[in-house]
């Protein structure tokens, strides 16, 4: 039910870490994974890793121009893991213009671009397909010092229930994973903190989450046992979205 052979996946953000995670993922169900990000070099290096059923490719998710150049090279995707992000952390009233602009146009313009691109495709190929966007908790929840990110996901989510709506009749299924905190090397030092491990005591299961808590959910919604599925967004996050106020 969730095997993944004969399909190709096209992953964006590939060189961080849930997106490199996301290619194992997918090509460990049988996938040929398209490891698309503007850090070429770390797509590169994991696509010799896998070995047959991988490439990499040069992705700007800002640049109109890259994102039609990487789905000429790679017409026939039909999992798109709209996973590109960043953000930027300081207080509101420190927040520059041009930091909210940057992580809008990256988490929420490029995921457009590249959606409708892809979208394109799979209906240009007649072969429908399934969008998959990563969202976050913070979506639909707040934490200070982040207004672009919050504003971005929330944006994502419900541009996920839009692009479901128009796609469904081209047989295109486009659903979004809300993922809480993940455990990962940049965030270490603030979760070992005081104040990190307050955050952590007010998650229900008192815990980080871990790149592969999310497998579940990405199988699910890439594979044929999601068929009836479009327009979702599935939270895993050890309930932290439903915490206690």
């Amino acid at each position: 039910m969730f095997s993944l052979r004969g399909r190709k996946a096209f992953v964006t953000g590939a060189s961080g870490l849930l997106g490199a995670h996301f290619a194992r993922l997918l090509h460990s169900a049988g996938a040929h994974v398209v490891l698309a990000a503007r850090r070429i070099e770390s797509c590169e290096k994991l696509a010799r890793e896998l070995g047959r059923e991988a490439e990499a490719i040069r992705l700007d998710v800002q640049d109109e121009a890259s994102i039609a150049a990487a789905f000429e090279a790679v017409p026939d995707c039909d999992i798109l893991m709209n996973n590109a992000g960043i953000a930027a952390t300081r207080p509101f009233l420190e927040h520059s213009a041009a930091d909210f602009d940057q992580v809008l146009s990256i988490n929420l313009r490029g995921a457009f671009l590249v959606g409708q691109a892809a979208a394109r495709r799979m209906v240009a190929n007649k072969s429908g397909g399934s969008i998959i966007n990563i969202a976050s908790v913070l979506g639909e929840r707040v934490i200070p010092g982040v207004v672009g990110y919050t504003a971005a996901k929330a944006g994502l989510i419900q541009m996920t229930r839009q692009m479901a709506v128009e796609l469904a009749r081209h047989n295109i299924r486009v659903n979004a994973i809300a993922p809480g905190y993940i455990a990962s090397d940049i965030n270490a030092e603030f979760f070992a903190s005081e104040a990190g491990q307050a955050m952590v005591k007010r998650i229900p299961q008192r815990r980080l989450g871990k790149p592969e808590d999310l497998d579940g959910a990405v199988l699910l919604l890439a594979s044929p046992a999601s068929a009836h599925m479009t327009g979702s967004v599935i939270t895993v996050d050890g309930g932290h979205s439903i915490n206690p106020l």
